[in-house]
């Protein structure tokens, strides 16, 4: 039988698009094994929104996380998504930050690593592609698919070629608003596979009804991998249903290696938890249907869950289609970058600013400011001047690679830490999320003291 390979996604990117990465490791910890089990290629469990969560609203150590999740799968690869130069936060950091944290990620379990810069600017992936090989990771190589007058098959297939010169062992073309096309998903990569000799991998998201297929299509084409999430974590702005696509590809021909019985036990494992954020509200309905308008407006799945969730913050949900109007507005003035992260939360922000604030570009986010200055990378398309030239002030955009200019940030931060700063995984959580790892880190002393206070006086 013909082989596809099947990256299960409920632990990362299932659960951001649906529930804004809310899902605490006691609510997967014990169905981990029985994953482990099921023949999964690999499963997508840290990385894109999942570090910032655990230390924000999950009171989580995100290398726990990670370090107990390597411990219950012990057959399959575990994957994470990285946003190249910007690690998991949301600007640039060094190359030594960069290069520490992809060590220390494969260290602490991770063989998969994803790699993607927002404008598809590889100059922004290198240093991370070039860690991870030496570090003995598989380098993920990813193509942010849009579309815009300047998004063209021709220029896929340039960035796969870039990316297969780099080295990676893999690319992934990585759909993240679901609006890629059957067939714009079988040329696509009918096209890389003529061009490049290395595996070729499928993400996208059930947003728009066209998920599964456009998987069908690309598994004709001759795609190797593609991602899919347990069933009921799955559809909407989530990815397109694990057991169904199989039984589909299945029926066709195709050995995914999965195993069904286990399947559906991984998934009456989750229906209790789905149920559990529906009644807490976090799993809002709108997330779970199919929107044909994200075709025009091209929002990924966690960026629409945060805006709605912004809006709702603001008393202004009703005003959600007036910032959908305005998001592609916004993204074609600053050039037609994929709206991924970081650029979908600037792009996301700024339209939210321009409804809600009395007009467009009267307040200018600062993320929106440094993407203007150069502080992201080179745009792929041609930016508005004239917005340009408003946010900047006069200023001059910068030349070159702005990682060049940046310091290492991990001696300061081991001084700014001092007793906290109890190994490299600390520092590094320090330097993405400096206040929110801060807090987090004196929290859990305070708990490790209290602990330790009632234990003595137990003993005596």
């Amino acid at each position: 039988m013909k082989q596809i390979k099947i990256t299960e996604t409920v632990l990362r990117d299932a659960q951001q698009s649906l529930i804004a990465t809310r899902m605490p490791r006691s609510d997967f910890e014990d169905i981990l094994e029985t994953m482990d089990q099921a023949g999964y290629h690999s499963l997508e469990c840290w990385g894109g929104a999942t570090f910032d969560s655990c230390l924000r609203y999950l009171d989580e150590d995100p290398w726990e996380r990670l370090r107990f999740i390597r411990s219950k799968v012990k057959n399959t690869k575990l994957q994470m998504l990285l946003r190249g130069q910007n690690i998991l936060g949301y600007h640039h950091y060094s190359d030594a930050t960069v290069r520490a944290f992809v060590r220390d990620s494969i260290k602490n379990g991770i063989d998969i690593i994803r790699i993607f810069d927002a404008l598809n600017d590889y100059t922004n992936i290198r240093v991370a592609v070039d860690e991870c090989i030496k570090a003995g990771g598989h380098a993920q190589g990813t193509i942010c698919y849009t579309t815009s007058p300047i998004h063209t098959l021709e220029m896929f297939v340039n960035l796969g070629k870039q990316l297969e010169e780099m080295g990676c062992h893999s690319i992934c073309i990585k759909d993240m608003a679901g609006i890629m096309t059957p067939q714009v998903a079988y040329d696509l990569v009918s096209a890389l596979k003529k061009n490049v000799s290395i595996p070729i991998v499928l993400h996208t998201h059930s947003t728009t009804g066209l998920g599964q297929m456009t998987y069908l299509k690309a598994v004709e084409a001759g795609v190797d991998v593609i991602d899919t999430a347990i069933s009921c974590l799955s559809g909407g702005t989530s990815q397109p249903a694990t057991e169904s696509t199989v039984y589909a590809l299945n029926e066709m021909g195709y050995d995914t290696g999965l195993d069904f019985d286990k399947l559906k036990l991984i998934n009456d494992h989750f229906v209790p938890v789905k149920q559990k954020f529906l009644d807490e509200g976090m799993l809002n309905p709108k997330v779970m249907g199919t929107n044909i308008d994200a075709l025009n407006y091209q929002i990924p799945g966690g960026m629409l869950s945060n805006l709605i969730a912004q809006l709702t913050a603001q008393n202004a949900l009703d005003r959600l289609d007036e910032v959908l109007e305005e998001t592609p507005n916004v993204r074609k003035d600053l050039g037609y970058p994929p709206l991924v992260t970081p650029m979908s939360q600037m792009v996301g922000v700024q339209a939210v600013m321009n409804v809600l604030y009395g007009g467009r570009y009267n307040y200018i986010s600062k993320e929106v400011k440094a993407y203007l200055r150069g502080e992201y990378g080179k745009a792929p398309g041609e930016i508005n001047k004239e917005l340009q030239e408003k946010a900047l002030n006069g200023e001059k955009p910068i030349e070159g690679r702005y990682a060049d200019t940046i310091k290492n940030e991990m001696s300061e931060a081991v001084s700014r830490l001092g007793a906290y700063a109890k190994n490299e995984e600390t520092v590094l959580s320090y330097v993405l999320f400096p206040q929110i790892a801060e807090k987090f880190f004196k929290e859990r002393e305070e708990k490790k003291a209290l602990v330790a206070k009632y234990t003595i006086r137990e003993v005596e």
